[in-house]
């Protein structure tokens, strides 16, 4: 039986986001190709129908789930700095630390994307300036390239936290952690800042 392009393309969708969720559970080594294909709910033997390397797959996957970070999360966002508090506190949320199979990619694989091909690179790093100028866009709305580097240290300290905190067999330390992760993102942002200068005057 012969599927049409919109069957095929539903397939590959499925296998991307199976394969996105795993990678962000067990790791990018961790998940062979069996693992991934049955999370899809298919054979082995599709999935050279689609893809023509597990690394293929890492870099379509990784580009998959920045997008949907960005769509979902940032593009969601109410403009200037009321969207920024939503960003960082929706990052730091107990929630997101929870859930690392739904959550950002940056904090569950970054140290294995910097041992991957440069495709993968290439696809995160394209993948992660989209997120990073969303943020620069309510940081800076009249001019966000001068400060999309802010943007970045910004969510590379986010990702740091979150990974941290993921990582502590204390609950209420890492609790805690994620409180202080969203002050200190949040003043390197400039929002209380701004917020404390419009109280006081």
């Amino acid at each position: 039986m012969r599927y049409g392009t919109e069957h095929k393309q539903a397939t590959r969708q499925r296998i991307i986001e199976a394969a996105g969720r795993r990678f962000k559970r067990d790791g990018i080594d961790g998940s062979g190709i069996s693992a991934l294909m049955k999370d899809a709910g298919l054979t082995n033997g599709a999935f050279y129908t689609h893809f023509t390397s597990k690394d293929d797959l890492v870099a379509t996957a990784v580009a998959d789930q920045l997008q949907a970070q960005n769509a979902n999360i940032v593009a969601q966002a109410a403009p200037g700095r009321a969207g920024l508090e939503q960003i960082v506190r929706w990052y730091l949320s107990a929630q997101h630390r929870d859930s690392s199979d739904d959550g950002c990619p940056s904090a569950a694989l970054l140290d294995e994307i910097r041992r991957c091909k440069n495709p993968t690179k290439q696809a995160y790093t394209d993948g992660v300036l989209v997120v990073i100028d969303g943020i620069a866009a309510r940081l800076a709305p009249d001019d966000p390239p001068s400060v999309r580097t802010k943007a970045l240290s910004a969510y590379a300290m986010m990702a740091g936290t979150l990974q941290l905190s993921r990582a502590l067999s204390d609950r209420r330390l890492a609790d805690e952690l994620l409180e202080q992760g969203i002050r200190n993102a949040l003043a390197l942002l400039g929002v209380e800042h701004d917020e404390c200068a419009r109280t006081s005057a």
